[in-house]
């Protein structure tokens, strides 16, 4: 089945778990903002092997949706979900962006505006000057500051928040940056229960030590109550995917980062994608 156009100007790849009562406000907001736009786009659903409805409402917009998709997945985290959502992307830019749509929408005009003036990644950033967090309890925000620093000591230096889930890449990049990472690669084992990561720590790791030039984009972000990060699984969950950064770079894993950007291979569009 085809799609709006062969190669859009933006993807917007969502990743999900277990999302059937978040999952149809934020499609419904996402597919009414792109609708206004001048420029064709797509929206990837990349289902991380839900037990619940969320594969099943996605399935009944696609015929309603020509540039609506979704991917099935074996359950494996956000971060292997992430990668195989991108690595199906058409579009010349690429918005990695939450089921529950703590950053809105239309903050991805901010960080296209550097994508266009040349900057290869645009990250939302819930630090700095213009950065407004909604609703997050003071114990989340400790947490994440000594987590920051943890990441900034060990892996991705200068980077305020790496953590945000809103981030955009030119597609070129972010298939050449996914196609190198490690932790949640074709071989990430298959996990019980939501499963946060800090895949974005090695994603960023890999652009620094690429070259590639990063702008940190303040932007809103509201606290969900229905958040799926648990305080204590989910920190040592994290903790230890930022050590494996370190411990690969180490070992030498990460080679052949002076190589050329990996070949796009463009492929036709389907409506369900099911690689289980």
């Amino acid at each position: 089945m085809t799609n709006l156009d062969p190669s859009p100007y933006l993807s917007v790849v969502i990743p999900a778990y277990n999302e059937e009562r978040r999952l149809p406000t934020t499609l419904r907001r996402i597919l009414d903002y792109l609708s206004q736009q001048p420029y064709t786009s797509e929206v990837i659903v990349a289902d991380d092997g839900s037990s619940d409805g969320t594969a099943a409402y996605v399935d009944r917009l696609l015929d309603a949706h020509r540039n609506l998709f979704l991917l099935r997945l074996d359950h494996r985290g956000k971060g292997y979900a992430v990668r195989a959502g991108t690595l199906m992307a058409r579009g010349e830019y690429i918005l990695l962006c939450d089921a529950d749509l703590a950053t809105p929408i239309e903050e991805w005009d901010r960080l296209r505006r550097y994508l266009e003036s040349g900057y290869d990644l645009a990250i939302g950033s819930r630090e700095g000057i213009g950065a407004r967090r909604i609703g997050e309890p003071w114990y989340r925000h400790v947490m994440g500051r000594v987590f920051n620093t943890i990441v900034r000591l060990v892996a991705v230096g200068g980077i305020q928040d790496t953590q945000c889930g809103f981030k955009a890449l030119r597609r070129a990049v972010a298939f050449d940056l996914f196609r190198r990472v490690r932790i949640y690669d074709d071989n990430a084992p298959c996990v019980d229960g939501a499963a946060v990561t800090a895949y974005d720590v090695e994603l960023l790791y890999l652009a620094v030590r690429r070259g590639y030039r990063i702008a940190e984009v303040p932007v809103v972000w509201q606290y969900g109550e229905e958040t799926k990060v648990n305080p204590l699984r989910d920190s040592w969950r994290n903790l230890r995917d930022v050590l494996k950064v370190r411990w690969y770079a180490l070992r030498g894993m990460y080679t052949g980062l002076d190589a050329p950007l990996a070949t796009v291979v463009e492929e036709p569009a389907r409506k369900t994608v099911d690689t289980r």
